[in-house]
């Protein structure tokens, strides 16, 4: 516990030198956005909660340190905080350990969940940004700049014409709210060719995309994001910011 505290003490600090992140529902539903900062590779930390409500059309303004490293942010779909459970099961999709605030030393949400993405400022004077459907998707999602750099996104709703060995979880009717990823549904993750893992882990090479029969369906309808691990070869999967332009940024859910 006493970790756990250090952790939400440090995001609450403020940083030196910072980007503002605006994080925007458009969506005419409810979603409960979650951010994670890898504690292992940063020493500092956005100045906002890791996890919060955010009813429909509605925004928050914060700031990330100006070399957030792994940075992700992803949106948690139909939650329920009522019974105090801390269990990433108190949402439909995309739920995380720590209720309402997601514990800032166990990762993203559980997939499928749709994530942005970033490593700002790294040592070749780049911000790295994606959209990313590696741990397959959950919401639309688009993140826009305040300079002239790309726009990644997917702004179609994936869940509905998912193939149906991938598709879900539902909602009380029946509607799908996600789509998983080949990986996501293989019964042996670590030596797979859907996860780019044991046999097939040394690169695009090793791990092309045929070896992901979700990929052709998440990047034929998104083309601008992240259809598997190792995407970087179709040229429009990560993207790229001088970071001497200081951007600052927008994701949008629903875009």
């Amino acid at each position: 516990m006493a970790v756990l505290r250090t952790v939400s003490a440090l995001a609450l600090a403020a940083v030196a030198s910072a980007r503002q992140m605006t994080v925007y529902n458009a969506c005419p539903f409810t979603v409960w956005p979650g951010m994670y900062t890898n504690p292992l590779i940063n020493s500092e930390f956005p100045n906002h909660a890791t996890g919060w409500e955010a009813p429909s059309y509605s925004s928050v303004t914060f700031t990330v340190p100006d070399h957030w490293t792994s940075g992700r942010i992803w949106g948690r779909r139909d939650c329920d905080f009522s019974s105090g459970s801390t269990e990433p099961s108190t949402c439909l999709s995309g739920g995380c350990l720590g209720g309402l605030v997601c514990d800032g030393n166990a990762g993203t949400g559980v997939p499928p969940a749709t994530v942005a993405e970033w490593t700002l400022g790294d040592v070749q004077g780049l911000d790295n940004y994606d959209v990313s459907l590696v741990d397959g998707y959950n919401l639309p999602m688009r993140i826009t700049t305040s300079v002239d750099c790309p726009a990644p996104d997917c702004p179609v709703d994936l869940g509905p014409g998912c193939p149906d060995n991938l598709k879900g979880p539902f909602d009380a009717s029946g509607f799908p709210l996600g789509c998983k990823s080949s990986c996501g549904v293989d019964p042996n993750p670590s030596n797979s060719p859907a996860c780019c893992s044991g046999d097939w882990a040394g690169g695009p090479a090793d791990c092309p995309s045929s070896g992901s029969p979700s990929y052709s369906y998440f990047k034929g309808n998104c083309p601008n994001a992240y259809g598997y691990a190792y995407d970087e070869p179709s040229g429009t999967a990560l993207w790229y910011c001088d970071a001497s332009k200081a951007a600052d940024y927008t994701v949008t859910f629903c875009p």
